[in-house]
């Protein structure tokens, strides 16, 4: 990955200071977003996929903020823009596709409207146009009878239709970069389906960088050009995906294989990794994961491993790695 990222995240601590202490809850994640390509951050809830997400949009609130580390945006540093500066950038050059679109959507206002307003704030041209460049993105993102759905308020739209709404929302001004977060939880198969075809037509035709993030390893197989594991605020695996899958390194990424369900088994209890995610206030001292390793040894519970290659920009957070170069 030599070429210039459309989107580059180097080193990035975004912590959040409470009365019971300091919650590191990104520590230290790097990520890079090729042109063209999606990048998919996966990893159990509380892992810090959203957190990062929410700190490249500059949308950290109070507790939170980001203590560390650079956010490159096509080449520009964007880590610590006034919030004037920010909103000229969210939307135009990087957007964001929320998890629940029935909570993104002003429910009093028709969804086209909505749409709309974004056009106006970046663009300069007439509403009549802004509607017309509204019910074009409809029609782009298959949402059928799109001149009747601009003026459909969101109760009155399925959730497949609702988030096409939001995917549209943040297309409409033709982003370098789009952040998908869980774009298809609460939606059935068939849906997921068309939700993430469309995702890899915006990359293809589009050449929209996109980074997806999901618990899902499936939808990560399915779409994904490169793979970020995330645990406990740190990246503990990244690779190609097809290098990820076929060479799965690290003993929390080959946990997560492990417990999906296969059809050509006959097991009768699904595989779980043994304990929970820890509390952010109280880490272990050494790698973050230790207390759930199979394969920890004395010296993950002192010391922390940091990311060593494993391959072609194959990098894993582990010791059983260390004999390759410090990422």
């Amino acid at each position: 990955m030599n070429e210039e990222m459309a989107l580059q995240i180097k080193n990035l601590k975004s912590h959040f200071f409470t009365s019971k202490g300091v919650v590191p809850a990104v520590d230290g994640v790097s990520i890079d977003v090729p042109p063209g390509k999606i990048v998919g951050i996966v990893g159990e809830s509380g892992c810090g996929k959203s957190m990062t997400a929410m700190s490249v949009m500059g949308l950290l609130r109070h507790p939170g903020r980001v203590v560390g580390g650079t956010i490159t945006l096509g080449g520009r540093d964007i880590t610590h823009l006034s919030k004037k500066e920010l909103s000229r950038i969210r939307g135009n050059e990087i957007s964001m596709i929320f998890q629940e679109p029935m909570t993104s959507l002003n429910p009093v206002y028709p969804v086209g409207k909505q749409v709309q307003e974004a056009i106006l704030l970046h663009q300069k041209v007439t509403k009549e146009e802004a509607k017309k460049r509204v019910v074009e993105i409809f029609r782009e993102v298959g949402i059928p009878e799109p001149e009747k759905r601009y003026h459909s308020y969101p109760h009155q739209l399925s959730g497949g239709l609702r988030q096409r709404v939001m995917i549209g929302m943040a297309m409409v001004c033709q982003p370098k970069v789009m952040i998908a977060d869980e774009p298809t939880t609460a939606l059935d198969v068939t849906i997921e389906a068309q939700i993430l075809r469309l995702m890899k037509r915006l990359r293809d035709e589009k050449g929209t960088s996109i980074i997806l993030i999901t618990h899902n390893m499936g939808v990560v197989a399915e779409v994904c050009d490169y793979v970020y594991v995330m645990y406990a605020g740190n990246v503990m695996e990244q690779a190609e995906t097809f290098e990820l899958f076929e060479r799965t390194s690290h003993p929390y990424t080959r946990g997560l294989l492990r417990s999906i369900p296969k059809l050509d088994t006959k097991e009768e209890r699904l595989y779980t990794i043994d304990g929970v995610v820890p509390n952010l206030l109280h880490l272990p001292k050494g790698c973050n994961f230790c207390n759930r390793c199979e394969a920890a040894s004395d010296r993950c519970f002192e010391e922390k491993p940091e990311l060593y290659e494993a391959g072609d920009g194959h990098k894993v957070r582990c010791f059983q790695y260390e004999s390759g170069v410090k990422a």
